[in-house]
């Protein structure tokens, strides 16, 4: 039989592609492929250990299912979803990963137990414009509750659950804070001040929205809550058209911390409601483990009109750096609240969630945890002389036996630089490096390629080996 020779089409240089990736989207690897494997992995675990059940939903629905909740764009409601034609039939890809649980619960419930409680992790699509820096896909990791339970006691374990995964993933408990509010309250206080009309009341919970985010504060909120906002850019964002009195009530409202003066500040039923929920909710929290780690704080609101009553949004209490170098604040990486389902046909049913966004997790716990993204790298086998390919083998299995990540160098008449300028490119700690007068000698050579030149380098015996190198990384 002859040669199997393959053949490799030729391109002229006009039909070759330039390799590119579309605005908002992203590929990942290396250290922080390997860290958002281990949180997921910890995520997962903690969400089972408090009871969830996991669920997969179609990354695919009905666009009359996933509806219109997330724009905020009135005159065009799907404009941030991805919508296609299917043989007639109008599809989307899905934004979140509530909207499939409530479809999926619907379906379903007749034999899911009641209350239902499930975790997914996925990812979701979202048509975000490629001015503001935001990822059209990202995963979430979430966790919900839905069908009949006691809110009081249901958003207690949202919230322990919330504070026991961020200590797994090696956050302090001082390195966080998990805020609590309740959108009736901000209810009550519209229905005092007469905001009555559905479009300009999602308008002023947007706006409060933006209270913490950069560039906005209170100037940026009460400017939205008012005509119109310019920002520096010059792009300008239709307000909610308050009078000037409504507005400084709302912006009042968003100074208040203590549960006592907001009682006295707005006395409607639907505000005392909201302010009842909570504090019936931190006397089941002081059953807990995290009570001290809970604040109430009126100016979480959530931008999404989902929302009903209980909101939580989790916020960390450290810096970190952008791309760029600068110090900046991370933001909300655990969020949610209580929601009431009615799309679907048959009963209304109550659900309470949270979603941990594990992309800017890892973002902001990559800065803080290197030293431990860098041991799990694994030490690298150079190879001298091909002839001893057995021996460099037997080195290999000696240290995964030990449970040391390893790897051969996979060319084996490679030049010892070629092989070192490997490792340093994957930002590798350790080589061993073993010619005639080391298997001769019965030992090994370590060079440590983080340490200092002229001091980088020690031979031991092999039977040493495991021990020397435990101590190096």
């Amino acid at each position: 039989m002859g040669q199997n020779h393959q053949t490799v089409p030729t391109m002229n240089k006009k039909e070759k592609l330039e390799p590119c990736l579309p605005n908002g989207f992203q590929d990942s690897w290396g250290a922080d492929l390997i860290l958002k494997k281990k949180l997921l992995k910890i995520i997962e675990q903690n969400f089972i250990k408090f009871g969830f059940a996991p669920l997969e939903t179609s990354p695919m629905e009905f666009s009359s299912m996933i509806g219109n909740s997330l724009a905020e764009d009135d005159e065009n409601p799907m404009s941030d979803i991805y919508s296609f034609d299917d043989d007639g039939k109008s599809l989307s890809l899905r934004y979140d990963l509530s909207v499939p649980l409530a479809r999926f619960y619907s379906q379903n419930y007749l034999n899911l137990p009641n209350p239902y409680k499930r975790f997914q992790l996925g990812t979701v699509f979202r048509r975000e414009k490629s001015s503001n820096g935001r990822w059209k896909s990202f995963e979430q990791c979430d966790c919900d509750i839905i069908g009949k339970f006691d809110t009081r006691q249901a958003n207690s374990e949202l919230i322990n659950l919330v504070a026991s995964t961020l200590i797994a993933c090696g956050l302090k408990k001082s390195e966080f804070t998990i805020n609590v509010s309740n959108r009736k309250i901000v209810q009550g206080l519209m229905n005092k001040l007469k905001i009555v009309e559905d479009k300009q009341k999602k308008k002023v919970l947007r706006a409060i929205d933006k209270l913490d985010k950069p560039g906005f504060g209170l100037k940026g909120v009460e400017e939205l809550l008012k005509k119109e906002r310019i920002d520096s850019s010059g792009s300008i964002t239709k307000g909610a058209n308050l009078t000037d009195n409504q507005a400084k009530e709302v912006i009042d409202f968003l100074k208040i911390k203590d549960l006592k003066d907001l009682s006295k500040k707005i006395d409607d039923p639907l505000t005392n409601e909201g302010i009842k929920e909570i504090k019936d909710l931190f006397k089941i929290l002081k059953l807990g483990d995290y009570a001290e780690l809970v604040k109430f704080d009126p100016s979480k609101i959530r931008g999404l009109d989902i929302y009903t009553g209980f909101i939580v949004e989790t916020n960390l209490n450290f810096e970190v750096k952008n791309a760029k170098g600068k110090i900046v604040d991370p933001g909300s990486i655990c969020s949610g609240g209580e929601y009431f389902v009615t799309k679907f046909k048959g009963d209304p049913f109550l659900g309470s969630g949270i979603s941990i966004g594990i992309s800017r997790l890892v973002w902001c716990l990559s800065q803080k945890i290197q030293k431990e993204i860098d041991d799990q790298k694994p030490v690298l086998i150079c190879i001298m002389d091909e002839k001893y390919l057995d021996k460099y083998y037997s080195l290999l299995k000696t240290l995964r036996d030990n449970l040391i990540n390893s790897e051969i160098f996979l060319e084996s008449k490679k030049k010892l630089s070629k092989q070192l300028e490997y490792a340093n490119r994957k930002n590798l700690k350790l080589a061993i490096i073993c010619g005639e007068n080391e298997f001769k000698d019965n030992t090994v050579t370590i060079k440590n390629l983080k340490g200092l030149k002229g001091s980088n380098q020690s031979t031991v015996l092999k039977d040493n080996l495991i021990d020397e190198i435990k101590k190096l990384i």
